[in-house]
């Protein structure tokens, strides 16, 4: 890599993200059966109907994995914690077995000199609350208020920072109203309930950690940018609901206490009674905001219901998700969200990274396509500081190749290679690379 950890501010934080259901192995440790679990069991969500069970098995590989992080010169884990390896049934009895396995994780990362950053919600529910509505039922708000306490009651003195929900679209409107990941539900009325009640735990998680004494909590964003098809004012429109839905919605509600009209155009029929009275909860100050951005979507109108759009194929490079390369999203998401939204609080890039059809050939892992992608997007970085953006810190998305939810063990976005039958490791050029650019000079 030609850039290194030189070529940023002093005190620049960087890391390597993962969590909980894509590496853990939930078969283990009495963890509770999850949505994620019913979702892979039902013919055609999951490819090869592959789940979670096995993964990587780094419940109890955590140390060979936490010692490559560190080998690789990163300053900090960003890991999430599984709800259901928690509470089995998302409430009432604690599975101690379950939290002993975080307790000792973060253990092992302060001992490697790792900067714990903990997610408390990376997608998988646990089945019992699921049947009681999951993200549709007000009452998650209090239920994960309540698993907030029991898990930062145990770690909160330890950690670095905690963000309570990762990708909070992802887990209400792709969920929900595309039907793309757990619960699989096609249902505009069930997606509106999930996107507000997602940012009602994840304002009443906040207020449990402050009331803990907690501080440096923030909140974690994916965003992808949106832009016309073409030059027609129906295409602009519709990247305009779009960038609503995806992106301004859930920054909105958290950094001003207010939802894009563009999107309450459609969804205010079906938002829960006096939903209004819920925005000085969900848009309590935090302390930073984080970014996961991997790409960007063209778009364009069509005749179908609201939000009536559909994205159209681009003509730039794609990673193995067919996702457009498009690291000026990156600078572009950095300059306005600063602008925008947060003002001077720290930003930091939480997720970026690319998947690839990585094979081993003569023991080598050759993704030189995975150190070109990190590398300019590391460049926006630089340049969105040089404006003046508060970037503190960038993350790698993946550790290790994982499950990758609907497409299970297909798509491989690791900097370690991980062979799912034997479950060795093996770190790719990518990891090399990133490690001579972030140790070198250092004794």
């Amino acid at each position: 890599m030609l850039l290194t950890r030189k070529d940023f501010p002093e005190g620049f934080t960087f890391g390597t993200a993962t969590s909980s259901y894509q590496i853990e192995g939930h078969k283990f440790g009495g963890a509770g059966r999850t949505h994620w679990d019913d979702f892979a069991d039902t013919p055609g969500n999951v490819v090869r109907a592959e789940n979670g069970d096995v993964a990587c098995d780094h419940y109890h590989r955590y140390a060979e994995d936490l010692d490559l992080v560190a080998a690789a010169g990163f300053d900090a884990y960003r890991f999430s914690i599984s709800w259901a390896r928690v509470l089995p049934e998302g409430r009432g009895e604690v599975n101690a077995e379950g939290l002993d396995f975080y307790d000792r994780l973060t253990d092992a990362m302060l001992e490697r000199g790792l900067k714990p950053y903990a997610t408390l919600y990376h997608w998988e529910l646990p089945s019992a609350l699921a049947d009681l509505g999951g993200w549709r039922n007000r009452d998650i708000a209090q239920w994960f208020g309540d698993f907030t306490e029991v898990v930062m009651s145990k770690l909160g003195d330890r950690m670095e920072t905690v963000a309570p929900i990762n990708e909070p679209w992802c887990v209400a409107w792709l969920s929900h109203f595309l039907g793309g990941q757990a619960p699989g539900l096609r249902d505009i009325r069930a997606a509106t309930r999930a996107m507000h009640h997602v940012l009602l735990a994840h304002g009443r998680s906040i207020e449990v950690m402050r009331g803990l004494g907690m501080s440096n909590l923030g909140g974690v964003f994916n965003l992808e940018w949106s832009e016309p098809a073409d030059s027609s004012e129906e295409a602009y429109q519709a990247a305009a609901r779009y960038d609503g839905i995806y992106n301004r919605w859930f920054m909105g509600g958290v950094f001003k206490g207010e939802y894009p009209q563009i999107v309450l155009d459609g969804l205010e029929p079906h938002m829960p009674t006096n939903w209004q009275d819920d925005m000085a909860l969900i848009s309590q100050p935090i302390d930073w905001c984080g970014i996961n951005y991997y790409t960007r979507k063209l778009i364009t109108a069509d005749k179908s219901p609201w939000p009536s759009l559909k994205e159209v194929d681009g003509i730039l490079p794609k990673t193995y998700m067919g996702w457009e390369i498009y690291p000026e999203g990156l600078l572009n998401f950095l300059e306005r969200t600063a602008r925008e939204y947060t003002g001077e609080l720290p930003i930091f890039v939480t997720e970026n990274g690319m998947a690839a059809h990585d094979d081993i050939v003569a023991g080598e892992v050759q993704d030189e396509h995975r150190i070109a992608y990190i590398e300019a997007h590391l460049a926006d970085v630089r340049r969105a500081i040089a404006r003046g953006v508060p970037v503190k810190g960038y993350f790698c998305w993946s550790l290790l190749d994982n499950y990758e939810w609907s497409f299970g063990y297909d798509k491989r976005f690791g900097l370690v290679h991980v062979d799912f039958d034997t479950l060795a490791r093996l770190p790719k050029a990518s990891y090399h690379a990133l490690k001579g650019a972030l140790t070198e000079g250092q004794s």
